[in-house]
């Protein structure tokens, strides 16, 4: 997966664990697209490669594709255009440490 959007020219991917911070899925990765356009291809060409591998996806928000999210069910991939992902900075959201004991969060440094 890393592979193929690193191929199609993303940029910025990130991986985030989502280990002991969600149940909705194991991972997630996060990249840009210089535009609307590189964004909903970007997505196309992942959800071909999922499929291809036996994963069954679905994508949201192709239709402006400002902002699109492919649920692979392990895994949410979030591909956004640079000025959508610098307005909702979902990696810090999704990066900080959780502290189930004491229901207190601390963000990672």
């Amino acid at each position: 997966m890393i592979t193929t959007l690193d191929n199609s020219k993303a940029e910025d991917i990130v991986c985030i664990d989502l280990e002991g911070k969600t149940s909705i899925a194991d991972f997630m990765v996060v990249c840009s697209g210089r535009s609307s356009r590189q964004v909903a291809g970007l997505a196309d060409k992942l959800s071909q490669e999922l499929s291809e591998h036996g994963y069954k996806s679905r994508i949201e928000g192709k239709g402006s594709a400002d902002w699109v999210l492919l649920d692979g069910g392990d895994f949410i991939v979030h591909l956004f255009r640079p000025e959508v992902r610098d307005f909702y900075q979902i990696e810090k959201i999704w990066g900080a440490d959780f502290n189930t004991t004491d229901h207190t969060l601390y963000l990672s440094a």
